[in-house]
């Protein structure tokens, strides 16, 4: 953010500058080259009056001469012609204009001025006083323009000056400006971050920076503060719900094992019937249970290796699995992501169970997970009966179930869970039929600077 912040002023300050001293300097200079030019067809001017009388009226006066020594005293040079071509005044060097240049000014009886190497040289045609017929000679004036060269040059590096100065103060004044903007955002971006990952704890300062940025940590810490009341609330009703429904559950449960004890054939059956249903309730208890803890509790996220949680658990489920004639497979790479400790397990330990609910023997279940951008994703695939595109839309509800011993609650757990970890869950059919889980997780920090670099 500071590096924008500087980079946009001075784009600013320096279109500024060319805006305003570019062209207030390209003025200037030219400003000064006609000034320039001006004294010198000036004196071309008064000099060429000056030869007049000389060519003329034939009047040998000290004017002319004098006049040349005044304009040589100052470097030009100059050069005085009568009709015939001769110089009749001027310095020791003859003038450099060209014979075409001095018979179109001859021609056209009007004076041509032009810069020929460091100097600039006026060709004035001598009229007479009457203006009749044509000219009676021709003044070449040379002035060197090193003086006003010089002077545009210093211009131009005050110009340069004054403009490399200006940016300099500011890139230190964005410098200032954004560091003070930038680091109580990032303070609260991190403070964010942090919330998001379950210390509840977690607050911005609010002291420092633009009042804008303090109303926002202010903001930040008001929510930060109500959502941690929410979450907490939301802990103690789960543990005692939890508590108040588990323990009459397994009370009854115990009570009617000892009730079929002591019963008839008949009775034992009915009593079967009801221990079923009191195991059925406790499923769908737990799995309530489960779905509302991941929906409102938030959980510190922690770097999770993913080969290792994914080859324990298919360890775990090894023997159930070989109980049911189903192979468990897995293929996975070295990886971590970021999650809630023991959330992966969860979700593991509800798909591998929904889809040994669901499998015929014979069938599989693959499990793998690799790093593609800056996601780890987990595949986990099964041959069995598949399900529907209906079914796949409401398979993330509570309690739908294309299942009739199932509760409903497995793959609404996985989403519930995937989500709370920042994570995505979607279902597709499997090639040759089945159903195929992708989760998306986010990396771990290094492992993801590590795949950017």
């Amino acid at each position: 953010m500071t590096r924008r912040i500087v980079l946009a002023v001075l784009a600013l300050v320096a279109a500024v500058l060319g805006i305003v001293a570019v062209p207030l300097g390209v003025i200037t200079t030219g400003q000064d080259m006609r000034s320039f030019q001006n004294g010198t067809l000036a004196s071309a001017t008064t000099l060429a009056n000056v030869a007049e009388e000389r060519l003329d009226d034939h009047v040998r006066g000290p004017a002319l001469s004098r006049t040349v020594r005044q304009l040589s005293q100052h470097g030009d040079k100059v050069a005085v012609l009568d009709g015939a071509g001769r110089q009749i005044a001027g310095t020791a060097v003859r003038a450099t204009a060209s014979p075409g240049v001095l018979a179109r000014a001859d021609d056209l009886r009007r004076t041509i001025s032009y810069r020929s190497g460091d100097s600039f040289w006026v060709v004035t045609p001598v009229l007479r006083d009457s203006g009749r017929g044509g000219s009676i000679g021709t003044v070449v004036l040379g002035r060197p323009t090193a003086a006003v060269d010089r002077e545009a040059t210093v211009l131009w590096g005050v110009i340069a000056a004054i403009a490399t100065a200006g940016l300099l103060a500011a890139a230190l004044v964005a410098v200032v400006l954004a560091r003070w903007v930038s680091r109580p955002l990032s303070k609260l971006e991190m403070a964010a971050r942090e919330f998001g990952d379950g210390e509840l704890g977690t607050r911005a300062a609010a002291e420092t920076g633009p009042i804008e940025v303090r109303r926002l940590a202010a903001g930040f810490n008001l929510m930060a503060g109500r959502l941690e009341s929410l979450v907490r609330g939301h802990q103690a009703t789960m543990a005692d719900v939890s508590h108040q429904l588990r323990t009459p559950l397994a009370a009854l449960r115990l009570r009617l094992d000892l009730l079929a004890q002591d019963s008839d054939a008949a009775t034992a059956a009915e009593v079967a019937g009801a221990q079923e249903e009191i195991a059925r309730l406790s499923r769908l208890v737990n799995g309530m249970l489960a779905v509302a803890r991941a929906e409102n509790i938030v959980t510190q996220q922690v770097s999770l290796p993913l080969d290792e949680v994914i080859r324990t658990r298919v360890a775990a489920w090894l023997p159930a699995a070989d109980e049911r004639d189903v192979r468990l497979e897995a293929d996975v790479e070295g990886v971590a992501a970021r999650m809630g400790e023991g959330q992966l397990e969860q979700i593991l330990d509800n798909l591998i169970a929904t889809a040994l609910d669901v499998l015929p023997a014979g069938g599989t279940i693959s499990i793998n997970a690799r790093a593609m951008s800056d996601k780890a994703t987990i595949i986990v695939a099964d041959n069995g009966p598949g399900m529907s595109e209906q079914q796949q839309k409401l398979a993330f509800r509570r309690f739908a179930t294309s299942n009739g011993g199932g509760t409903g609650l497995g793959l609404a757990i996985v989403d519930r869970l995937t989500v709370a970890s920042g994570g995505t869950v979607r279902l597709s059919n499997t090639p040759h039929g089945g159903l195929t889980v992708t989760i998306e997780l986010p990396l771990a920090r290094r492992e993801r600077a590590q795949r950017r670099g």
